[in-house]
């Protein structure tokens, strides 16, 4: 398969590279300096030219806060962006997968997510990816969605990337005690992705790990208990306390009503996923 890959320098489109290029894919892997997807004639020329069977778009600005004051720029990269990517996927007659988020629902709900729920942004970020979704049907109605969340892996930048590394270091932890989602594993979700292309069924998929979904606490406590560093001080927090410019939802579990009638089986439970992120930078070290 000859794959395109967009935000290919962040911690889904290298997990994404890697993955592609270890089945034995043709990978052309391009970051935001290479190929920036707000440009439409740019996207158009690059796609034209490569010729790819699928495309696979790992780009947006993700910086939830700072949306909030860039509501411009945000739209840019999280909408526009992912429309021109399925315009020119259209012309070019290419498979067009692009991820959204699970910030896209209010959580008000008190179960999972699934794609029957009706999203309610109530941030600038939330907003944008759910209008890159839409616009990315309009331009090509045979568009791939895949809303994910509480995303972790090896080079990741987020909290939840960088707590097994902080907790060996002993740092004092701040986490948040009342927000809850479904942990997902870079690794794992990249292997959906290609799963989904291969598949080739337009849509919306939520794509997490399996299980019950936890707080940013348990997580952290889970990551602890794999280390085995009693000394690391885990302090919780409640979300409102940090007054933080961007409203999330307080819970945006996931669950895919879509993937199994594929002849997809759930993704392995986000503890299991854990303990390799664990080992696997245990063997980094």
């Amino acid at each position: 398969m000859r794959v395109v890959v967009t935000g290919a320098r962040g911690l889904v489109g290298r997990a994404l590279t890697e993955h592609c290029a270890a089945v034995g894919d043709e990978v052309l892997s391009y970051g935001h300096k290479d190929l920036d997807i707000t440009d439409r004639d740019a996207v158009r020329q690059v796609i034209l030219r490569d010729r790819p069977d699928v495309v696979i778009n790992c780009a947006a600005w993700t910086n939830v806060d700072g949306c909030e004051s860039d509501q411009e720029r945000a739209f840019a990269a999280n909408a526009a962006g992912p429309e021109n990517l399925a315009a020119a996927c259209k012309e070019a007659e290419c498979i067009f997968i692009t991820i959204s988020t699970d910030y896209v629902f209010d959580g008000a709900k008190s179960g999972f997510y699934t794609q029957l729920d009706e999203p309610n942004p109530e941030s600038v970020y939330a907003a944008s990816k759910l209008e890159g979704e839409r616009r990315s049907m309009l331009a090509y109605d045979q568009s791939i969605i895949v809303r994910t969340g509480y995303i972790f892996g090896p080079g990741g930048i987020n909290f939840l990337s960088t707590v097994v590394e902080r907790i060996r270091k002993g740092e004092r932890l701040r986490t948040i005690s009342d927000a809850y989602g479904t942990p997902t594993y870079a690794r794992d979700l990249a292997v959906r992705l290609r799963e989904l292309a291969e598949k080739n069924v337009a849509g919306i998929y939520h794509v997490v790990n399996s299980g019950p979904g936890v707080s940013f606490e348990e997580f952290t406590r889970k990551a602890v208990a794999l280390i085995g560093n009693r000394e690391v001080v885990v302090e919780t927090v409640l979300a409102d306390t940090l007054k933080r410019p961007a409203k999330r939802p307080r819970n945006s579990r996931m669950r895919c009503l879509l993937t199994e009638n594929l002849g997809l089986p759930p993704l392995r439970d986000w503890e299991s996923a854990l303990e390799e992120f664990v080992l696997a930078a245990d063997k980094r070290e």
